[in-house]
């Protein structure tokens, strides 16, 4: 009959050893393969900082980002094209239809005899669709092309595009913004957080003291 001895942790069984103990264990501080990027894949995007957001007062002095976006009835209509014509008052407007936007397109409509005059065009940008833009026209009279930019491309590109906030809602949106641009396509003055009562009235000045 076989003897068993013990002898520390091995066990001799019939003159053989058998090792009684556990197989290694791989290293704790060596990584799974895909374990550090699917760590890193959880871990939320960083957000751009602050200080590299473009400013719309920035580009006061710069040229203008050139855009191609589409008019009321889907024509693409080219910075270039518009510069070429003369000095160029381009408005930011969150959406057609409402209340302060209204304002602002009527007061443009009425004062367009008056910025004419002194060499300069109006036109409107929001993310609305060009649909949407036929129909503010149609409805108000407005004498001056508005553009579409739903993928708000333009609008942050001149530095409009903002987070901003609602009965504590924060939300993405455009910020109220005028630009008027010379013919050489260089942003000449800057009107940021724009309030509409008036700001016609400021524009023209504007155009007047350049003249």
């Amino acid at each position: 009959m076989a003897t068993v001895k013990k002898s520390g942790s091995a066990t001799t069984t019939g003159g053989k050893a058998k090792s009684s103990a556990s197989a290694p264990t791989k290293s704790s501080s060596k990584a799974k393969p895909g374990a550090a990027k699917g760590a890193s894949a959880k871990m939320p995007a960083r957000k751009p900082a602050a200080a590299a957001a473009i400013e719309a007062v920035d580009l006061a002095g710069r040229r203008a980002p050139a855009f191609t976006l589409p008019d009321q009835d889907g024509a693409p209509v080219s910075l270039g094209s518009l510069t070429e014509k003369g000095d160029l008052v381009l408005y930011f407007y969150p959406k057609d239809m409402t209340p302060g936007c209204t304002v602002e397109a009527c007061c443009f409509r009425d004062e367009i005899g008056k910025i004419h005059a002194l060499g300069a065009q109006v036109v409107g940008i929001s993310a609305d669709l060009a649909s949407l833009h036929r129909r503010f026209i149609d409805k108000h009279g407005l004498n001056f092309p508005l553009l579409s930019d739903p993928e708000n491309r333009t609008t942050a590109a001149y530095g409009v595009y903002k987070q901003k906030s609602l009965y504590g809602r924060e939300y993405m949106g455009i910020e109220r913004t005028t630009f008027i641009i010379g013919r050489d396509g260089v942003v000449i003055k800057v009107f940021p957080k724009v309030k509409v009562n008036g700001h016609a009235e400021e524009v023209i000045a504007a155009l007047e003291n350049r003249a």
